[in-house]
C-alpha cells in the first residue's frame, strides 16, 4: 500500500512538472506569424495596390513590373541577421537561374521607412545582387503595403533612443505572377539552390 501512495505521487509530480514547463514553454518562446496560403479562387487574400519609391528615385506601383515574376521580401537595413541571410540567399537564387533570372523582378522593400532612406537603401543593397531593388516610402504607404501583403512586424525598442531598435518581422519570400497574383511563399532561410529550384518549379507549373 505504501509502495503505492508513493508511485500515485511520483505520477502526480511528474505530471505537475509537465504542465509546468509547457505552460513556461509557451510563455517565453517567440509567436511565428502563420504562414500564407495561396488562395484558389476568388480574390487574393495576399497582395493589393501600392506606390512606393525605388532607391533610383523612380515611383513604382504593383502595375510597374507587370510582365515578370515578382520576388518580394521585405524586411529592413538595421536587421543584424534574417535580412542579411535571406538577400544573401536571394543573390546565389538569381545566379543558379541563369538565364531564366530574367523572367523574375526581385525587391527589398523596406518595412522601417523612417531610418531607410532611398540613399541607406542603395548603400545597403550594393552588398546584394543589382538586380535586387530597393523601396521605400512613407510610413503610412509601408503601413499599406504591410497590410496587403499580411506582414508580421513588431517593433522592440531597446533604450531611450527613438532610433535604436530591431524589429521582429515575417522571413518570407513572396511570389507574385506577371498579372500580379499572389502564387506561393518560401521562407528566406532556405539556401539560395532551393530557392531557385523553387521559383523554377512554380514558373515551369503555371505554364502548364
Amino acid at each position: 500500500m505504501r509502495s503505492l501512495r508513493k508511485f500515485l505521487i511520483i505520477v502526480a509530480l511528474a505530471i505537475a512538472t509537465s504542465v509546468a514547463i509547457a505552460w513556461a514553454w509557451r510563455t517565453i518562446s517567440p509567436v511565428t506569424p502563420p504562414l500564407p496560403k495561396p488562395t484558389t479562387s476568388g480574390t487574393p487574400l495576399i497582395g493589393g495596390p501600392f506606390t512606393l519609391v525605388a532607391t533610383n528615385g523612380e515611383v513604382v506601383s504593383e502595375k510597374t513590373y507587370l510582365g515578370k515574376w515578382a520576388l518580394l521580401f521585405f524586411g529592413y537595413t538595421f536587421c543584424p541577421d534574417v535580412c542579411p541571410t535571406t538577400l544573401n540567399n536571394m543573390t546565389v537564387a538569381l545566379e543558379k537561374l541563369g538565364s531564366d533570372a530574367v523572367k523574375i523582378q526581385p525587391m527589398f522593400i523596406t518595412i522601417d521607412p523612417a531610418r531607410d532612406t532611398r540613399d541607406v537603401l542603395s548603400e545597403y543593397l550594393k552588398s546584394f545582387d543589382s538586380r535586387i531593388l530597393g523601396l521605400t516610402g512613407t510610413q503610412a504607404q509601408i503601413d499599406r503595403v504591410v497590410k496587403e501583403y499580411r506582414i508580421y512586424v513588431a517593433q522592440q525598442k531597446s533604450g531611450t533612443d527613438d532610433r535604436d531598435y530591431l524589429v521582429s518581422h515575417s522571413g518570407y519570400l513572396y511570389l507574385m505572377s506577371p498579372t500580379g497574383k499572389f502564387v506561393s511563399v518560401i521562407q528566406g532561410s532556405e539556401d539560395g539552390e532551393a530557392i531557385a529550384s523553387w521559383l523554377r518549379k512554380e514558373i515551369s507549373r503555371s505554364r502548364q
